[in-house]
């Protein structure tokens, strides 16, 4: 297939397997390099020592040797609110990163960075306020985040999304994110004029995710009805299983912690305070065996029913593609 995401990242299919905080590991994304797709990770999941400088050696070398056309790249938080920022930024532009996600920020200092070598930025964005901010300082596309997708959905389903952000800014790749679990749904995507789809929680329940069986039988046994919103994670709402546990730590910030969040003297480090107890929860929650369960996840579990190594998941999602687009042909006849 040949759309503006397969050129711009020289990749074979255009897909994303979208960055997940404490899931994405080197094997899942050398399986989806492998695939013929782009793969990526947030920085946030190696934050100890030279973990990051290493990952991205081996990634590095992996994509050396690779016979295909794929490629990965990473997810920069650029809020001022992760104290790792300018040091992972850093450390990517120096190892040469491919392509980049930004998300919850300003992406200009990560635009200037990497276009300084030729690496690709695209933006996360869930409205045309946050697309036009993006596009003013360069940006290479659109992760188009609508309702339905894992951790910090949009509010906008991309029915709408998709063909609002073309129109407005049709010399930009549009990427679908949310909702999006099969080659049905990456088919409509693409009718809608997108680039490409980004995909996350298909690949939780996958072979190679570094999470417990737990998270992904949830994965596999949960519907769309049991996805809910929370801002007890990051303060920005994000979706979660329902959970147990996540119905009984609540929903929503209480009174004092959103006096704090709004406070101009405070929010900035009570936001980083919030984000870092989020992150250990989340970081206990994946493991084997612990009750605190705060597992992100998107409405497309409805549309998951196995877990398979990241190779197959991709392998039926380019084939699906393919008998969906020839099943709607032969309906036009």
């Amino acid at each position: 297939m040949k759309t503006k995401l397969t050129q711009t990242l020289s990749i074979d299919f255009p897909m994303i397997m979208a960055p997940m905080f404490l899931v994405s590991n080197r094997e899942m994304i050398f399986e989806g390099m492998k695939s013929g797709i782009a793969a990526a990770f947030p920085t946030l999941n190696y934050r100890n020592g030279n973990e990051l400088e290493l990952m991205l050696d081996r990634l590095n070398t992996d994509k050396a040797e690779l016979s295909v056309n794929g490629t990965y790249g990473v997810n920069l938080i650029v809020q001022k609110t992760n104290p790792l920022y300018e040091k992972h930024l850093k450390i990517c532009v120096d190892k040469k990163v491919p392509f980049y996600i930004t998300s919850l920020g300003n992406p200009q200092q990560v635009i200037e960075q990497a276009h300084s070598y030729g690496a690709k930025v695209f933006c996360d964005v869930t409205n045309l306020e946050h697309a036009k901010k993006c596009a003013e300082v360069g940006c290479d596309g659109f992760i188009a985040v609508g309702q339905g997708a894992g951790g910090h959905a949009g509010p906008n389903p991309l029915q709408i999304l998709v063909p609002a952000l073309i129109n407005n800014f049709p010399d930009i790749p549009v990427i679908a994110a949310g909702g999006i679990a099969d080659g049905a749904g990456i088919l409509s995507m693409l009718s809608l004029g997108a680039a490409g789809v980004s995909i996350g929680t298909r690949f939780i329940a996958s072979t190679q995710a570094g999470v417990s069986d737990a998270y992904k039988n949830a994965i596999v046994n949960s519907e769309m009805s049991d996805i809910v919103l929370t801002e007890k994670i990051s303060g920005t709402p994000c979706t979660i299983i329902n959970t147990p546990f996540a119905k009984k730590i609540g929903y929503k910030q209480n009174w004092i912690e959103r006096l704090l969040s709004n406070n101009s003297t405070t929010k900035k480090y009570f936001k980083m305070w919030v984000q870092l107890s989020g992150m250990k929860k989340l970081e206990q929650s994946v493991k084997p065996g612990n009750y605190q369960t705060l597992w992100c996840a998107g409405q497309s579990v409805e549309l998951i029913n196995d877990i398979l190594p990241c190779k197959e998941i991709i392998a039926r999602m380019k084939l699906e593609t393919t008998l969906a687009f020839e099943k709607l042909q032969r309906s036009f006849k």
